[in-house]
């Protein structure tokens, strides 16, 4: 089998702390096993582009620990055509590339499969995305680090809300998944959690907090994943909240996309770092439309396909220690 002598690494999709940990960890691993590495600025776009810079072990000094891509990203509607999966596929050729390493989610990984399908071209994904919503792995890059900044503004507002005797709408990001909900509400002492995995209605919220108020409750945290299934934004939560219980005095925060900035904890520093390894050494092993993972702390592999079509169920003992907490 021939032995790859060249690999281009990219970032996809929404950015998350700690791609930059990743891309740093290709790159030397690359370094290591004697493999020239190349960078590809703003993904599948980039890749059409012909936007390629070569990296090597000192290119990727001190970004460890910065937040964001210094590879950028970007959506890319000619990649999704047949012609323009052609021109990447010239491009690589052209720069004698041999595998691809993507760095991103879902929609990422199924631009790295269709591309593999028509050119039989190696590739390997990292997952990197704030919402976790990836079958096959525990943990993606940047999900930690979301999370500690979600609850980290969380205990802020509950020091306004407390002050103030106010009940706090705090909307995080998930639009499709919600897993920094759960978890941040969990971990922040929220009195009611709604996500879209669970669409417990209205009344119980109202039920919830009724009862928050009864048993000496002066302030209240409602945490909403952005997709929750109530059919209500946060907004209109909030305004059926002060139309319904007028003793509440009701305020909205929207966390947005200061969830997917800063700099990575050590948690998703470490794991970039271990998958980042484990992908160059896939591809050196002839291996492709794979994506590397974390399963009970153990770095592994498993399909490409399986991570885009499975289904990465919602922690349902969480849910239950959720509603016991709220007591």
């Amino acid at each position: 089998m021939k032995k790859i002598k060249k690999i281009a690494v990219m970032t996809s999709g929404g950015d998350a702390p700690g791609m930059n940990a990743a891309i740093r960890s290709v790159v030397r691993a690359c370094a290591y096993y004697r493999v020239s590495c190349v960078g590809i600025y703003r993904g599948y776009e980039g890749l059409i582009d012909a936007d390629f810079i070569e990296l090597t072990a000192r290119s990727v000094n001190n970004i460890i620990n910065k937040g964001g891509t210094i590879l950028k990203s970007a959506r890319s509607k000619e990649f999704r055509t047949k012609e323009g999966r052609k021109i990447a596929f010239e491009n690589l050729k052209e720069q004698n590339i041999e595998g691809l390493i993507v760095i991103g989610g879902d929609g990422s990984f199924t631009g790295a499969v269709l591309f593999n399908e028509e050119y039989n071209f190696p590739v390997i994904g990292i997952p990197g995305t704030i919402d976790n919503d990836i079958f096959g792995t525990s943990h993606t890059i940047g999900y930690d680090t979301a999370l500690n900044t979600a609850v980290e503004a969380i205990d802020k507002i509950r020091d306004t809300a407390s002050s103030h005797n106010r009940l706090f709408f705090v909307e995080v990001m998930g639009r499709d998944a919600g897993f920094i909900a759960l978890n941040a509400g969990v971990g922040a002492g929220a009195e009611e959690i709604l996500i879209p995995e669970e669409n417990l209605g209205l009344d119980r919220m109202l039920e919830s907090l009724k009862k928050s108020r009864r048993t000496g409750k002066s302030s209240s945290i409602v945490v909403v994943a952005e997709g929750d299934k109530s059919g209500k934004n946060v907004y209109e939560l909030a305004k059926y909240v002060e139309e319904n219980l007028p003793e509440y005095d009701v305020r909205v925060s929207i966390l947005g996309h200061m969830q997917r900035g800063g700099s990575p904890s050590c948690f998703d520093r470490v794991l970039a770092s271990r998958l980042g390894v484990k992908s160059v050494e896939l591809l050196l092993d002839g291996k492709t439309n794979l994506m590397v993972g974390l399963k009970d702390n153990e770095v592994i592999s498993s399909s490409i396909l399986e991570a885009i079509k499975g289904g990465h169920s919602i922690n349902h003992e969480l849910l239950r220690v959720s509603d016991i907490m709220t007591t």
